[in-house]
C-alpha cells in the first residue's frame, strides 16, 4: 500500500515511520540461506551454535536495521474480546465498524480476521479532498496491515487480525509501546516453532533476520551492494536469489558455516563510522541502547521469549564469558494464544513484572578493543557444543580445538551481574502420566523387589523370580527361550516349612530333562528335603512322607527316552524305583512318572488272594504341559488318577 503524505504524521507518532519507508520495496529471501542459519538455532538458549560460539539477533539489531523503538510498554492485551477484558470495550465487529466506518462483506471474514485485498481495495488510494477523519481512518488501516505483514506475519500471510483495533482506535497514544521488543519476541517464537523437524514454514519479520546475517558474515553477503542508507535492512532491498538448485545450495552454505571461526563474523558491524553516519540519532540514545544490554522477557501478547544477550557479549563490544545455565522456558513455548481468549498482562504477570523492571536487568560490559570468546569460553564451548553439522567426510577436518593467540591476548572477563530466575519447564505430560496411570507407573513397585533381593543377598541362593512374562507366552506356561522346544514345560511349586513359604520356578525340557537323574533328584528335594516337615499337601490332601533307610545310588544310569520305548518290557534295574509298585514302599522319596503314593487318594491297592499286589500293566505317560503356580501338583494329580483308573 503507498504511503500518503498525509498519514506520515501519524506513523511518527506510532514510532513506525522508519519501518513504513521499507514497505514501497519488496523483499526476496534466500530460503537455503536462512535454512542453514534456522539448522542452528537452539530453542534452549535464543542463540545460533556456530563453531566459534554462539550469536543471536538482539535489540540493538532490531534497533539499527528496522529503527523501532525497543523501550516503552509491552505489546500486549487480548485477542479479540474487548467488552470482556478491557474497561469500555465493546465488540469487535461494532468497534471494527466505528474505526473504519463499515464493515468487510463475510466472504473477507475468517473468525476475528480479515482478508487484506480488502484492506488494499478500500484503503488503497486515498482522495485527494479527503477529511481529517477521513486520513485517520486510512492511517489505522495502513498501521493494521503494515503490522501484520512486515512484523507479525504468520504463515497465512494474507490475513489481518482484528487484535490492533485497541492500538489503532489511538493513534496517538501507539508510540508509547516497544514494537522492537515485541518484533524480536516474535522472531525468537518463529525460529523456536521450524526447529522442529516437523515444521517446514517459517514466519516472521524474515527481513530482519536475513539483513542480519549480511551485515554480520561479510563471506555470506552478496557482491555489489556497497552503498547503504538508514533503515540498514534497506541495503539489501534489490537482492535477489537464485531461485534453482535450493537443496544444493543449502549443503554448501551447511558447508560455509562449519568452516566460519571467529575472525568470520563482524561482532561490531553498527559501531563504524560510515554506519552511524547515517543512523537516525533517536537510535543512539541512551533510553534506547541501554536496553540492548537487558537479560528480560520480550513480550508479544501470548508469545513470551528472553532476551539473552549475556551469552552474545561480544556483539555488544567485550570479551565473552564462560555463560550461566540457560532459563527453562519451554512452558511459555507452548502457550501461543490458541487455547482461548484472555488478558496477557494477567495471565503472565509474572513476565511484565520482569519487563517493567527491565532496566534492573541491565547487565555491565566492559568494552575492548578485540571483542571476542575468551580462552577459557572456547575450552568450553570446544568440549560442550556441537560445532559442525556436515559431515566429515565433506571437508577437511577443522575438529582441531587449538585456540589462537588472541583469545589469550583478550584475558577473561567477569560475568555479567543478572537476577536469578525461576526455570519453566513443561511438566505437563509427566503430570499427566502421574494423574492417569501408564505403563511407566509400574515401575515405582520395582523398589519392593530389589529390596527383597537385598534381603536375600547374605542368605541361601534362591530362584529369581522373573515376573515379566510376555503375553504371547503367557498362556502356555512358557518362557521366550521355551518357544523353540514342542516339550517346554513351566511352572512354580510352593512348599510350606515350620511357617515358611518359598515359590521357585521350574523349567523343563520333556525330551531332554523328564528322565535323566538330576530331574529326579531335584523334584524330590523339592517334595521332601526339608526334615522337619511332615505331612505335604499334594494334590490336595495329606501325604505322610516316610524317611527310608536304604540308600539310593542317584547317580544310577537313567536310560534315554528313546532306550526306553527299544525296551518296553523291561524297565526293572534300570530305574531306582518300581514303577509298578506303590509309592508306600521304603522308595517312596523317588517320585516318578506312574509310581503315585496310595496315600494320596485315601485308598488301598488291590492285591490278589495271597496278599500281594495285582499287577498292573506297565505305563509310562508324558504329563500334559502344566501351567504356572498351583496347577503343577494339580496335573500331576491328574495323571496319577489316570494311572489308578487304569
Amino acid at each position: 500500500m503507498p504511503m500518503h503524505e498525509r498519514i506520515i504524521p501519524y506513523l511518527e507518532r506510532a514510532g513506525l515511520y522508519h519501518l513504513a519507508r521499507l514497505n514501497s520495496q519488496w523483499f526476496w529471501l534466500d530460503e537455503p540461506l536462512v535454512s542453514a542459519f534456522v539448522e542452528r538455532w537452539r530453542p534452549e538458549t535464543h542463540t545460533f551454535h556456530m563453531p566459534f560460539g554462539e550469536c543471536t539477533v538482539t535489540l540493538q539489531d532490531v534497533a539499527f536495521q528496522l529503527g523501532l523503538p525497543v523501550d516503552g510498554e509491552a505489546v500486549s492485551g487480548c485477542l479479540g474480546e474487548f467488552e470482556t477484558y478491557m474497561e469500555g470495550g465493546r465488540p469487535a465487529w461494532e468497534w471494527f465498524e466505528d474505526l473504519f466506518g463499515e464493515r468487510p462483506p463475510p466472504n473477507k471474514v475468517k473468525q476475528m480476521t480479515v482478508h487484506f485485498t480488502w484492506f488494499h481495495e478500500r484503503f488503497r488510494v486515498l482522495p485527494p479532498d479527503a477529511s481529517e477523519e477521513t486520513v485517520r481512518i486510512y492511517a489505522r488501516a495502513y498501521i493494521m496491515m503494515l503490522l501484520s505483514t512486515q512484523l507479525f506475519g504468520d504463515k497465512s500471510a494474507n490475513w489481518v487480525h482484528i487484535r490492533w483495533l485497541p492500538f489503532a482506535a489511538n493513534l496517538d497514544g501507539m508510540g508509547r509501546y516497544s514494537w522492537g521488543s515485541a518484533a524480536l519476541a516474535w522472531l525468537y517464537r518463529c525460529m523456536c516453532r521450524v526447529a522442529n523437524r516437523n515444521v517446514t514454514n517459517l514466519a516472521g519479520p524474515l527481513q530482519l533476520l536475513q539483513s542480519w546475517i549480511f551485515w554480520r558474515f561479510p563471506s555470506l553477503r552478496p557482491a555489489g551492494f556497497e552503498v547503504f542508507s538508514f533503515l540498514l535492512a534497506s541495503r539489501w532491498s534489490a537482492y535477489l536469489p537464485p531461485n534453482d538448485g535450493k537443496e544444493q545450495r543449502v549443503i554448501r552454505y551447511r558447508l560455509a558455516l562449519d568452516r566460519l571461526t571467529a575472525r568470520d563474523i563482524v561482532w561490531e558491524p553498527y559501531s563504524a563510522l560510515d554506519v552511524l553516519a547515517v543512523v537516525h540519532p533517536e537510535i543512539l540514545t541512551d533510553e534506547h541502547s541501554r536496553m540492548w544490554r537487558a537479560v528480560t522477557a520480550l513480550i508479544y501478547f501470548a508469545v513470551i521469549e528472553w532476551h539473552q544477550v549475556d551469552r552474545v557479549v561480544p556483539q555488544l563490544g567485550g570479551v565473552q564469558h564462560i555463560p550461566e545455565d540457560a532459563l527453562n522456558v519451554d512452558w511459555l513455548h507452548a502457550k501461543d494464544g490458541r487455547g482461548g481468549d484472555r488478558w496477557f498482562p494477567h495471565y503472565y504477570q509474572k513476565w511484565h513484572e520482569h519487563w517493567e523492571n527491565r532496566l534492573d536487568a541491565v547487565i555491565s560490559i566492559e568494552r575492548v578493543a578485540d571483542p571476542g570468546p575468551s580462552a577459557d569460553y572456547l575450552d568450553w564451548w570446544y568440549g560442550e557444543a556441537q560445532r559442525f553439522l556436515s559431515p566429515g567426510a565433506a571437508f577437511a577436518d577443522p575438529r582441531g580445538t587449538q585456540i589462537p593467540p588472541e583469545a589469550y591476548q583478550r584475558g577473561s572477563s567477569q560475568v555479567p551481574r543478572r537476577s536469578q530466575l525461576p526455570d519453566m519447564p513443561d511438566n505437563r505430560r509427566v503430570e499427566r502420566h502421574r494423574r492417569v496411570g501408564t505403563r511407566d507407573t509400574g515401575r515405582e513397585w520395582r523398589w519392593l523387589h530389589d529390596a527383597m533381593q537385598e534381603d536375600d543377598a547374605g542368605g541361601d541362593a534362591r530362584a529369581e523370580v522373573d515376573h515379566r512374562v510376555r503375553r504371547a507366552n503367557a498362556r502356555r506356561g512358557r518362557t521366550p527361550d521355551d518357544t523353540q522346544h514342542a516339550g517346554g514345560v513351566s511352572g512354580t511349586a510352593a512348599t510350606e516349612a515350620g511357617g515358611d513359604t518359598f515359590t521357585t520356578t521350574m523349567t523343563m525340557d520333556l525330551d531332554d530333562q523328564l528322565v535323566s537323574p538330576r530331574f529326579y533328584a531335584d523334584f524330590a528335594e523339592l517334595i521332601g528335603n526339608d526334615a522337619g516337615t511332615s505331612n505335604v499337601q499334594f494334590g490336595g490332601q495329606s501325604y505322610q512322607q516316610q524317611m527310608p533307610d536304604v540308600q539310593m545310588e542317584t547317580g544310577a544310569y537313567q536310560p534315554h527316552m528313546t532306550e526306553m520305548h527299544s525296551q518296553p518290557h523291561d524297565y526293572q534295574g534300570q530305574y531306582g524305583v518300581d514303577l509298578n509298585v506303590p509309592a508306600g514302599s521304603p522308595l517312596d522319596t523317588w517320585f516318578t512318572m506312574g509310581g503315585t503314593p496310595q496315600s494320596a487318594f485315601g485308598l488301598d491297592p488291590p492285591r490278589d488272594d495271597v496278599g500281594q499286589e495285582a499287577a498292573r500293566p506297565t505305563r509310562v505317560r508324558r504329563p500334559a504341559r502344566c501351567g504356572t503356580g498351583s496347577h503343577l501338583l494339580g496335573d500331576f494329580h491328574d495323571v496319577a488318577r489316570d494311572d489308578r483308573d487304569g
